[in-house]
């Protein structure tokens, strides 16, 4: 059986998450609406299976509905330019740890950016 491993991906949201959404809105007091507002996520899936889970919504094999609400209601596409970089993971807390990090650079960057 080949070894699980992890990838980190972004996608784009709707700009319309920033005025519907308060807690995204409190979570990105940096934004200043020229940059897009993005998603950034962890899969053992490739991301383009991930993020049609995501649109899907998706429920797993025990009923769990694991697709995120914001990306359901508001994601548009992938962004490969800010993920390809990264590569694949080994372990789940590797990709949890790559995933707040990428998420907390494009922050600083003035991206609008939620994760879990």
């Amino acid at each position: 059986m080949p070894k699980t491993t992890y990838r980190v991906y972004v996608i784009e949201l709707s700009k319309r998450v920033f005025t519907e959404n308060r807690k995204f809105r409190e979570a990105n007091p940096q934004f200043n609406g020229v940059l897009q507002c993005l998603y950034v996520g962890m899969t053992s899936k490739t991301p383009k299976v991930r993020f049609e889970q995501h649109k899907s919504g998706y429920v797993s094999k025990k009923g769990h509905n694991i697709s995120s609400g914001i990306v359901h209601k508001y994601g548009m596409y992938l962004r490969p330019s800010l993920y390809n970089h990264i590569l694949p993971l080994s372990t789940r807390e590797e990709a949890l740890d790559m995933e707040r990090r990428l998420a907390l650079e494009l922050r600083r960057k003035k991206y609008a950016v939620w994760f879990n």
